[in-house]
């Protein structure tokens, strides 16, 4: 198995014939999506997506794959190949189009509807390209075979993509559910066919590849929900992914059972729900649901609302009402079920959530005390079984972090994969197709590009940085006026903190130190003020360090008079 190495240098040009595969995002975390394929010059996308911030990155809404590699060249992009409507996979192509609005944007119907209602957010009308399983069409110097697989959403896709450098195969996210609600199975028997043709390298979804055996049925929750729905008295509150059609289904279907009203709460969860009942994808029962606003000449035991938040993602609608900032208020009796499972790195805001709605009364149902999820993604016994129908010449593991990534493409070799045809790559690290050998190449700049607020790439690791310092160890602000002249000392200094935990009576000591220290740089001919913060900085910094074992921000503000 082949690796990359920190010291990986760009990679040369490719060569006549070759194919080149760069991932920008999906490899080494769970989320941001995005694989540039390279042919003669042209350029094919597969996904485009964001990741969601954790806890070490405050203020970011949403991170986003970087462009660079491929700003210097959008006209050579043949289209963006959309395998499902995840966020992971779509969220970050409003920010490419923006780059440039008429990049082709291929998917099927509903990933299609859910990208276009977001690029209206955006005033972006895209050119779109709807496909089907089983059809192909040509994108430039690229032939691509879309494939149905099942997974936590409908109408996931993915990709065989056929150039003269051989037959690629990317497998977007998916699982192997037998028994899935809308009796849409993953295509065996086409990559099957593919596997005949030959599947020179295999992209291929890692998130669950350390999971032994196989994903249980989606259909197995509806008897706890129904478990859950007979036993709840008041009002019950379900948190979901905003995309997630099939877990939605299950719970109107277990609304109407028991009588209940549904109301869909949080703008991404009302609109998405819209599309999927508009598409056909979505079965409502008329009167089922109804408007957020009309719950209130309702009875609480005839109640049921849907909204985002099972992350505990701090704006979402579920945390607001943990946090008693929403308008929606949590009361002692109501059930709260979050149908969704842990992103690593959300278990401690997750928690956080269920702790703050504990604490107003609610019962708590999770997939640690319920069976109220299944994942969508394929667990180790399905990929063993997945490989030996593929059969590919080489393989790379994508979409998961690390450990993931190592577990599948363990189990590749398992069923036969020789390990020096089994890339383990990282975000940005180039892989290259040539002669039916992969192999890594070189590397692209693929960093976080942060969105806050309505900057995009402004606020940067430096900047995060200095966020975590004011949040955990405040700020110290020292306001001094001298001399333009002479550098001396005409007023303060004068101090002021915030959030440092020192109180400002207990400067005296530091006060003296500084106006010695000015002192003593004014008679060196130190007059200018950018040295004079420095020296501030310094002695304020060590003082609080010594003093309180703390690294406060010191902000030193210089006054020329």
């Amino acid at each position: 198995m082949s690796h990359p190495h920190p010291e990986l240098g760009p990679p040369p040009k490719l060569p006549k014939g070759g194919l080149r595969v760069t991932p920008l995002g999906g490899l080494g975390e769970i989320g941001r999506n995005m694989t540039v394929f390279e042919f003669d010059g042209r350029l094919l996308i597969v996904d485009c997506g964001v990741l969601f911030p954790e806890e070490e990155q405050p203020g970011i809404d949403l991170i986003l794959p970087d462009f660079t590699s491929i700003r210097d060249r959008l006209d050579d992009i043949d289209g963006i190949v959309l395998t499902h409507g995840h966020e992971d996979h779509i969220g970050a192509v409003p920010y490419l189009l923006r780059e440039k609005p008429d990049i082709p944007l291929i998917g099927s119907k509903l990933t299609l509807a859910l990208i276009e209602a977001k690029l209206q957010e955006h005033r972006i009308r895209p050119y779109t390209l709807e496909v089907k399983e089983g059809e192909r069409e040509s994108l430039g110097p690229f032939d691509c075979e879309f494939i149905a697989v099942n997974h936590s959403i409908p109408d996931a896709l993915a990709v065989a993509i056929r150039t003269p450098a051989g037959l690629v195969v990317a497998t977007g996210d998916f699982k192997m559910d037998q028994l899935p609600l809308d009796k849409r199975l993953t295509d065996l028997h086409a990559f099957a066919r593919l596997s005949e043709e030959g599947i020179d390298l295999l992209l291929s979804d890692s998130t669950n590849a350390e999971v032994p055996g196989f994903v249980p049925p989606e259909r197995e929750i509806s008897g706890v929900l129904r478990t859950v729905f007979a036993n709840a008295h008041n009002r019950i509150i379900v948190a979901s992914f905003a995309s997630h059609v099939h877990r939605i289904q299950q719970i109107l279907d277990a609304a109407h059972e028991y009588g209940r009203r549904v109301a869909f709460v949080g703008r991404s969860m009302v609109r998405n729900m819209g599309i999927a009942r508009d598409l056909g994808y979505l079965k409502v029962p008329a009167g089922l649901v109804v408007d957020v606003k009309t719950l209130d000449d309702l009875p609480a035991h005839e109640v049921v609302l849907v909204c985002t938040g099972s992350q505990g993602e701090p704006m979402a609608a579920l945390s607001r009402m943990a946090n008693r900032d929403h308008q929606i208020r949590i009361v002692p009796g109501d059930t709260v079920i979050l149908a969704s499972s842990l992103i690593p790195g959300n278990e401690n805001a997750v928690y956080r959530v269920i702790n703050g709605l504990t604490r107003w009364g609610a019962n708590v149902v999770h997939k640690g005390n319920a069976k109220v999820h299944v994942s969508g993604h394929a667990s180790a016994g399905e990929l063993l079984y997945f490989y030996n129908i593929c059969k590919p010449r080489n393989l790379m593991p994508v979409h998961g972090e690390w450990r993931h990534l190592r577990a599948n493409a363990e189990l590749g070799a398992l069923t036969g994969v020789p390990k020096d045809r089994i890339v383990i790559a990282e975000d940005g690290v180039v892989v290259d197709l040539i002669d039916g050998k992969a192999r890594i190449s070189g590397k692209v700049q693929a960093g976080y590009v942060y969105v806050d607020g309505l900057s995009v790439g402004d606020v940067t690791e430096v900047h995060l940085k200095d966020r975590k310092i004011l949040g955990d160890e405040g700020i110290i602000s020292v306001y001094v006026v001298v001399d333009s002249t002479t550098g001396k000392v005409v007023s303060g200094p004068n101090i002021q903190a915030r959030g440092s935990g020192i109180e400002d009576s207990a400067f005296g000591p530091v006060i003296a130190k500084i106006e010695e220290a000015i002192a003593r740089a004014a008679s060196d001919g130190v007059a200018e003020p950018h040295q004079i913060q420095q020296l501030i900085r310094r002695t304020m910094g060590k003082w609080v360090s010594d003093s309180y074992r703390r690294r406060p921000m010191i902000l030193p503000v210089v006054v020329e008079v």
